[in-house]
């Protein structure tokens, strides 16, 4: 069968639709946001084909693999096994790293242990483990004739008279000793200095190289052997100078006699204790306590707060830093600023000196005086977090730490016999740090002698092949120790996007989503070759998309339309792309045709004179950068990725202004210095990640909708009757919510055994308040009917109440009309919880001196819906204030005032100023790769 044929799909707005979708291609649907192609491409095609093969499956593997629902559909045929690679990313475990999730990692670990290269961590020498035979042959294959001396060492470097050494090899008969290098006579009396180190070895024998003698050695090897338990030492005496091998048949060092465990993966694994850093437990990181987080205020004297943990009233706190006072003859009423340097180190560190305490009893009977060392407030605060089983109490301590770099390995997160096994003089962690990029070099130029290439024959080729695929998704810039935490939505999707390449399966059905988030024009080439290698594979591709280079590229494209929410959910048009230009009823095809088009916008803001400066920037890849952001104009941070965008708008300066306009001590990345920050007045970061962690997050909790709107219900003459107030109408309190499911609508079956199981409230039928707080109507409707409204039918249910419809109307504005006001917060994308957190912006009074920060605003967006974004942006900046942002959408790049261009590369050869000015500016710059985009764009853009 060619095609996948779906028949009366419903589907959340799904308006009974019939499709035809051809197999083995290249398929994009696209749309309006809300239009139905999420409920289309992951909730009905994705969600059968994985109902469908779990059922193939037997009962015993069902029970791992969670019970599925049945989207709403009559018939759907054609299906294959169904993988869906969606932005969320999952792994927010600091143990994640791209190395461990691609398994690059996992190879690493096994080619170190196979043919890793052990070394001293203390010496640095080359550790190695050698047979009898090995060192038999080794010595025999000196000159014949040479003079040699083998020798037992028995000991290294101790102190002490040793006389039961020299007694012990007195009756095992033999008769000489090497004492620090000089040989001397077990018939004489020898007498060492008990307090110096000593090393002695036990002469085993002296003989001449020869076939004949060949016997003797080996006899003699393995007494020393057999004595010493594994090492031996063979001097070859020459004519000027002597030379020494040490010889083990255990990992061990020959001159401070460190042994090397066996070289097993785990060694390597920093999920594992037998390689993970004792300290850190293999994260790299430890929580530390940190003064000026304990000092937030040193202008404050220890009797007015100055040391935040300490309540300068408390008994047992004030007696002490009144002894460390009387003892030291400083006042607790100094400004901690004043006090010198040596008592800050004695409150903080500790001292070996006696201090007397005068302490009154907690009942007050009495004043009890002793004296004691004083241990710090560093140790005191680290005892009273580890013995505390309360985690309110670590929490509040944790208020007061940092992370920082773990002492032990410095961030490697290995221990160091881990980190002293090398191949060409890089160890595990080195490899680690390499970029994708960096990495391919680094394999593609490894030399290695014959038996360990054949061993490592089929790893590397495992390396290879995944590092390979990671290049051919745009990803070259990422190093493999880059914890998947950090990782963006569409990095975290390209990287599965490579693991499915690398898996080279046929005949599969891959649905995505908009993979080609956070990638340059320049990169998205290359990721659309991605793709159409795992088509030609055999495989059929469904991508939710609104990328132009993807759009244009595809063998069919599916618009879904005409509107969002309930205007949304039908197929507007399908077929290939000649078809869509084409086609009338086509909005993604009116766009592509150039039918209609974002105006460019010519002319610039010229902002308010005052601008923010970052002097010497060099955080991560940042090349000691001086940047400038002009204020009162649209700025927008470009550039390929990984070339550094992110880290100067993140990393450096959203912490330095919310440092300066709140007082907080965000930690901010390495740079010289920063002017200008008294420009504004408040910063906002406007991101994408969740508006809340729970089901019972909504956008109308979020946005303060919910408040004005229970005051509304609880205003109404039945509920002053019934002595109902605004909390009656509140689904995370007692009083007006079903108590059956506490206000969640549904309540959680366990299973044992089995899968957990949710299942509708049998109380209120999924409406999570009690039947009177139902009765309670507000022009028909209750509150759970309004909640289940969308926002778009709220605008016209409120239009009376100026404050529900000012910030209803917010959301419209940043399109989102068509989801509910009482939608779950985790069945928001991350494009939508941004619009979201920017509509509540919108609602609030502007100052005109806000700076606002957003990181690619246009993720989820369709051509149309930009359009309304960017009117929104504009009439942000327009009252006055400043939004910075990164972005790749070349519609919004053209209407900036400002661009900030960052390059030339990703990674490494990344982190310069390219250059900065107008769009105009920018697309005059043969440098830089946005300007060559730009160009063309700002053309086909302008005014007509």
């Amino acid at each position: 069968m060619d095609r996948i044929v779906i028949k009366g799909a419903r589907e959340h707005n799904l308006k009974n639709i019939n499709l035809e979708i051809p197999r083995d291609k290249l398929v994009v649907i696209s749309g309006k946001s809300g239009s139905g192609k999420s409920s289309l491409a992951f909730d009905t095609i994705f969600a059968e084909g994985q109902r469908r093969y779990v059922e193939s499956l037997s009962a015993y593997a069902r029970q791992f693999l969670g019970r599925m629902d049945k989207p709403d559909l009559d018939y759907i045929e054609g299906l294959s096994p169904a993988i869906s690679i969606e932005q969320k990313t999952t792994h927010k475990n600091p143990r994640s790293t791209v190395g461990t999730i691609t398994e690059i990692y996992d190879y690493l670990r096994l080619l170190f242990a196979r043919i890793g290269t052990a070394h001293c961590p203390t010496c640095g020498i080359e550790i190695k483990e050698q047979s009898v035979d090995q060192i038999i042959d080794t010595v025999h294959e000196y000159p014949e004739g040479s003079r040699i001396i083998i020798l037992a060492p028995v000991v290294k470097g101790r102190k002490g008279l040793h006389q039961k050494v020299f007694d012990d090899a007195r009756k095992s008969g033999f008769a000489r000793v090497r004492v620090d290098g000089e040989i001397l006579s077990l018939d004489d009396e020898i007498e060492l200095e008990k307090n110096k180190k000593h090393s002695i070895e036990i002469v085993i024998d002296r003989l001449k190289v020869s076939s004949e003698t060949r016997k003797r050695l080996a006899e003699s090897v393995e007494t020393a052997l057999e004595i010493t338990d594994g090492k031996v030492i063979a001097v070859k005496k020459g004519e000027n100078e002597d030379e020494e091998t040490f010889f083990s048949e255990k990992n061990s060092c020959p001159h401070c006699g460190f042994s090397m465990p066996e070289l097993q993966p785990r060694l390597f694994s920093f999920n594992n204790p037998y390689g993970a850093c004792p300290d850190c437990s293999g994260l790299g990181m430890t929580m530390e306590f940190d003064r000026d987080l304990i000092m937030p205020d040193k202008s404050l004297s220890f009797n007015k707060g100055g040391i935040a943990p300490y309540n300068p009233d408390a008994n047992w706190h004030r007696s002490w830093f009144e002894g460390l006072a009387k003892h030291y003859g400083f006042s607790l009423d100094t400004p901690l600023d004043e006090l010198p340097d040596s008592i800050i180190d004695v409150l903080f560190d500790g001292s070996d000196d006696k201090i007397d305490i005068l302490y009154e009893n907690r009942e007050g009977t009495g004043r009890f005086e002793y004296n004691s060392n004083y241990k710090g407030i560093i140790h005191d605060l680290k005892r009273r977090y580890r013995e505390s089983s309360s985690d309110g109490v670590k929490d509040w301590l944790e208020k007061y730490m940092v992370k920082q770099n773990c002492r032990s390995c410095n961030g490697k997160r290995l221990r160091e016999e881990s980190l002293a096994v090398k191949i060409d003089d890089k160890n595990i962690h080195q490899m680690t740090s390499y970029s994708v990029k960096d990495a391919v070099e680094f394999f593609k130029g490894l030399e290695l002698d014959p038996t360990k290439k054949h061993i490592s024959e089929q790893i590397m080729k495992e390396i290879r092949e995944r590092l390979s695929f990671l290049q051919s998704v745009g990803l070259e810039y990422l190093s493999l120790d880059r914890e998947a935490a950090t990782l963006s939505g569409g990095e975290a999707q390209r990287i599965r996007l490579a693991t499915q390449i690398g898996s080279s399966l046929v005949g599969v059905l891959y649905i995505l989503d908009e993979p080609t988030i956070g990638l340059h024009q320049r990169d998205n080439q290359r990721l659309i070759d991605t793709l159409k290698h795992l088509r030609d594979l055999g495989n059929t591709l469904i991508v939710v998309e609104h990328d132009e280079q993807t759009l244009r590229t595809a063998d069919y494209i599916v618009d879904m339309g005409p509107g969002a929410g309930i205007h949304g959910g039908t197929v507007t048009a399908e077929g290939p792309v000649e078809k869509i230009l084409s086609d009338p009823n086509s909005l993604t095809g009116r766009y592509l045709s150039g039918d209609i088009f974002i105006e460019s916008n010519r002319e610039r803001r010229e902002g308010n004179g005052e601008k923010i400066i970052i002097h010497g920037a060099r955080e991560h890849n940042l090349k000691n950068l001086t940047v400038e952001f002009p204020l009162g104009k649209m700025i927008v941070i470009t550039g390929v990725s990984g070339s550094g965008k992110s880290t100067l708008l993140s990393d450096l300066l959203y912490p330095m202004l919310h440092n300066s306009t709140n007082r907080s001590r965000m930690r901010v990345g390495e740079c010289d210095a920063v002017e200008g920050t008294g420009n504004i007045d408040k910063v906002i970061s406007i991101d994408q990640s969740a508006i809340g962690r729970t089901p019972r997050s909504n956008p109308a909790t979020y946005v303060g909708l919910f408040t004005p709107i229970r005051e509304l219900f609880a205003s109404l003459p039945e509920s002053k009757a019934r002595g109902y107030k605004a909390g009656r109408f509140s689904f995370n309190v007692k009083g007006g919510r079903c108590e059956q499911c506490q206000g969640a609508g549904t309540q959680k079956i366990e299973m044992h055994f089995l899968p957990d199981v949710y299942v509708t409230c049998d109380v209120c039928k999924g409406k999570r308040f009690n039947r009177e707080t139902l009765d309670v109507r507000y022009k028909g409707k209750n509150i759970y009917e309004v909640l289940e409204m969308s926002v778009e039918e709220a605008s016209d249910f409120f239009a009376a109440i100026p404050a529900i419809k000012r910030k209803v109307d917010t959301l419209m504005s940043v399109g989102l009309g068509y989801i509910n006001l009482g939608q779950s917060a985790i069945t928001l994308s991350g494009g939508e919880a941004q619009r979201v957190k920017l509509s509540l912006e919108l609602s609030k009074r502007s100052t005109g001196k806000t700076f606002y920060i957003i990181d690619e605003p246009t993720t989820g967006l369709h051509f149309a819906d930009v359009k309304l974004l960017l009117e929104v942006l504009q009439e942000l900046v327009d009252k006055g204030n400043t939004i910075c942002m990164i972005e790749h959408n070349l519609d919004v790049i053209k209407q900036a005032d400002h661009i900030i261009d960052l390059g030339p590369e990703g990674g490494d050869k990344g982190g310069t100023l390219i250059c900065t000015g107008t769009p105009e500016e920018v697309a005059e710059n043969s440098e830089s790769y946005t300007g060559y985009y730009l160009k063309t764009e700002l053309t086909r853009g302008l005014k007509q």
